[in-house]
């Protein structure tokens, strides 16, 4: 029997991307012979027609409609529940975002680094900026410094990795059934830090892959409550924006007082206001 693996992916007014995400998917070497795809995307609201030319185009493909309000996080919440309410026997995960290019060994090297943690563990894909460029741009992270592990890539072994970045993300369902899904409460952002942390506790490791598995351009631009010449109306207003990555109540009390106590936390909410207020203390 090949490995069965739910596909989840969570897509707004993307249309072009999406559809030039799952023809990599569906191109990957080893797809139909060595392992199955279900894929289950959610559709949020897009007024571009996502959802019908994906259907059109891709009809193996479960499209599931989303509110238009649940964004990256909760999208791949509904994304997983869906998958594992379809009482398909799965053996893999696969957290995908529709922005990434897999190369067309990509997924097949992901499956062999998490056989090569005997199926125990989360395997982070590595991402560089465009194709044989080398220049990392997504992969998994290391709490200390908060430097990424995947600069550093060493093709003999995996490497453990602290954080992830959830755009490219191998979970066998041995991880799944002691994790558990990613956390809903998070409504954009930090869901995929959260939830490599919270496996980490549970003694399930995260590893980054070997090699670089495909492209992913890296958004570089800080958010606009960080931004001096934004007015500060407009930045509070994106601080506590659900896309603001940062947004006060779900980072500091459900990610960083989670993960890091209560000392930190507080230190955090305070800053964070600060930074708001006198933003150019920090250019």
């Amino acid at each position: 029997m090949i490995p069965n693996i739910a596909v989840l992916i969570t897509s707004h007014n993307r249309k072009q991307k999406t559809l030039e995400c799952l023809s990599n998917l569906y191109n990957q070497t080893g797809f139909n012979t060595q392992f199955s795809l279900f894929v289950y995307l959610v559709d949020d609201g897009s007024s571009d027609g996502t959802g019908v030319a994906v259907r059109q185009q891709f009809p193996l493909v479960n499209v599931i409609l989303g509110t238009g309000d649940l964004y990256w996080n909760r999208g791949m919440h509904l994304a997983w529940k869906t998958a594992v309410k379809s009482k398909q026997n799965f053996d893999h995960f696969l957290w995908l975002n529709d922005d990434v290019i897999l190369y067309e060994d990509g997924l097949k090297h992901l499956l062999e680094c998490s056989k090569f943690s005997n199926y125990e563990s989360i395997i982070c894909g590595v991402f560089e900026e465009t194709k044989n460029t080398g220049i990392i741009s997504y992969g998994g992270g290391n709490l200390i410094g908060k430097t990424y592990l995947e600069n550093k890539l060493n093709t003999e072994t995996l490497q453990a990795c602290d954080i992830l970045n959830g755009n490219c993300v191998l979970i066998p369902d041995n991880v799944y059934k002691v994790v558990g899904l990613i956390d809903p409460i998070f409504p954009h952002a930090l869901g995929d830090h959260d939830y490599g942390l919270r496996a980490k506790k549970r003694n399930r490791m995260s590893y980054t892959t070997k090699k670089i598995i495909g492209s992913c351009k890296r958004n570089i631009l800080p958010p606009k409550w960080c931004l001096p010449e934004v007015s500060l109306l407009k930045r509070l207003r994106s601080l506590y924006s659900p896309i603001g990555n940062s947004h006060p109540y779900y980072y500091t009390i459900f990610y960083v007082y989670r993960h890091f106590g209560l000392l930190k936390a507080t230190k955090n909410l305070i800053t964070i206001h600060l930074r708001v207020l006198f933003p150019s203390l920090w250019q």
